[in-house]
């Protein structure tokens, strides 16, 4: 009989924007580009659109400096293997997973990200909120896709979109392949968002996540679409409902930060099998 197992892994999403969840505090797991592309594969693997590691920033010798030693840090990867700066959507399952764990207390804690730390807080109804830090617009550029040209504006949310707001039929677009970017203005790539308002208050947006392909959610990407719905408005501050194919958020853009609020779900947990674990 087995006795022996690989690591422990947690599976959750947050708008359907999933995650393979690895607590590693001591940062002992060797997490290796093919690995995170293994876990994230829907055939071979566990299937997600990345992985969260959940490791002491004490303990992972690339976190940003300014990030304390003792907080929890979500060193996130996306599913080509790729590190990215931040994650909305992660942050809140990271934090479900935090105080489903022990690890935390429900209310306000600050979790370290490549992005800085960001406050999160969990609200009585279950929802999250993370404090996303201010959505800074940069540029403006164009991209095309199914024939057309959008034109957005670039945003910084601790990792780079260009968000595009028009009145196209977000349901026709074609996003199986990577909408082009502008290399000198995302030398690093770029999250790609279309957005089409509904309302004065509500948005429809659909994401092409830089090193994963189309998602169900992107909680930056929502971000981003807010910011840039509102600059179509007229408008610096303000606040969304962002509808995308996995659910809805909120997103309130103030002029010294930005917030976003969604749900966070955990739906499974085991370990994983050593063999495979040695194997990827």
């Amino acid at each position: 009989m087995r006795t022996s197992q690989g690591p422990e892994f947690i599976k959750g999403h947050g708008t359907q924007n999933d995650f393979v969840i690895l607590p590693d505090a001591d940062g002992e797991l060797e997490l290796t580009d093919e690995r995170v592309r293994a876990l994230c594969d829907r055939q071979r693997g566990l299937g997600a659109d990345g992985v969260l590691r959940v490791v002491r920033a004490g303990a992972l010798p690339d976190a940003p400096a300014d990030v304390p030693a003792d907080v929890w840090f979500m060193d996130y990867r996306n599913a080509d293997g790729s590190i990215a700066e931040m994650c909305g959507n992660g942050v809140r399952v990271f934090v479900r997973y935090l105080v489903d764990a022990g690890l935390a207390t429900a209310g306000e804690l600050p979790v370290g990200t490549r992005a800085g730390v960001r406050p999160v807080r969990i609200r009585d109804d279950g929802q999250v909120t993370v404090d996303m830090g201010v959505a800074k617009i940069f540029g403006e550029s164009t991209t095309s896709v199914s024939g057309r040209t959008f034109h957005g504006v670039a945003v910084d949310v601790g990792n780079p979109h260009l968000a595009c707001v028009s009145d196209a039929e977000l349901a026709d677009l074609d996003l199986t392949t990577r909408p082009p970017h502008d290399p000198d203005l995302f030398p690093n790539g770029a999250n790609v968002e279309f957005v089409r308002p509904l309302d004065d208050d509500h948005v429809q947006m659909r994401v092409y996540e830089r090193g994963v392909g189309e998602t169900r959610s992107c909680g930056t990407g929502t971000v981003a679409a807010a910011a840039a719905a509102l600059r179509a408005a007229g408008a610096d501050t303000g606040r969304r409902v962002v509808h995308i194919p996995g659910g809805t958020v909120e997103v309130e853009i103030t002029s010294s930060t930005a917030t976003l609020t969604g749900p966070a779900v955990l739906v499974a947990r085991g370990h994983l099998d050593p063999t495979w674990w040695r194997a990827a």
